[in-house]
């Protein structure tokens, strides 16, 4: 299934050079992951107050693309310096959890009269996320198929926000893009547990 996560490998190697340089200087992927949390709570704030400061929403796309940036740097550093840690490890899952909401649920300002899809995208998110976790407790390893990952969903709230940005109409086409992002997180959730069951 098409997904930008199949792009990680040539965007990690974009980002190389950055990582070597801050491991260089002394940080840590903990303090990656907790920078993207960070952000994902500015790009969060950006969001709720864009109907009254358009501007905002340009903050958006740019804050998500720094968040992926992010989310791969931990990970990178972690495997490429020897830096796993449990602690690491439950801190990237939960920090991602917690991330999607802080960044996605002020979307609930951009669809008035329709806030229940938002919740429904938020929650399916969050469901999404543990189904991929869900493989490791089981046996395997986590999971990132599907059609609508962490990943994609960056990519679908930060096209729509960039958009609008361009033209305040392409917001109201914002219910129907979580509408069929919701159908994909349905079908990336099923992939991944018959995937888990099946390994």
């Amino acid at each position: 299934m098409l997904s930008v996560y199949q792009l990680k490998p040539r965007f990690q190697q974009l980002l190389s050079p950055l990582l070597n340089m801050m491991h260089h200087k002394g940080i840590t992927p903990n303090t990656i992951t907790l920078a993207a949390i960070g952000l994902s709570l500015i790009i969060g704030i950006a969001l709720w107050f864009s109907p009254q400061v358009p501007a905002l929403i340009w903050a958006v796309p740019a804050g998500l693309l720094l968040r992926m940036a992010l989310n791969a740097l931990d990970g990178m550093m972690a495997r490429k310096y020897h830096l796993q840690s449990r602690w690491g490890e439950v801190l990237n899952e939960l920090g991602d959890v917690v991330s999607d909401i802080l960044v996605y649920l002020p979307l609930l300002v951009l669809v008035p009269g329709k806030e229940y899809i938002v919740w429904l995208f938020v929650l399916l998110s969050v469901v999404n996320e543990f189904s991929g976790v869900l493989a490791k407790a089981l046996g395997g390893e986590r999971r990132y198929d599907g059609p609508m990952g962490k990943s994609d969903r960056a990519f679908t709230v930060g096209l729509i926000c960039l958009l609008t940005g361009i033209h305040a109409e392409f917001a109201s086409w914002l219910p129907w893009v979580l509408v069929l992002a919701i159908a994909l997180l349905c079908l990336s959730t099923y992939v991944r547990i018959h995937k888990s069951i099946q390994s």
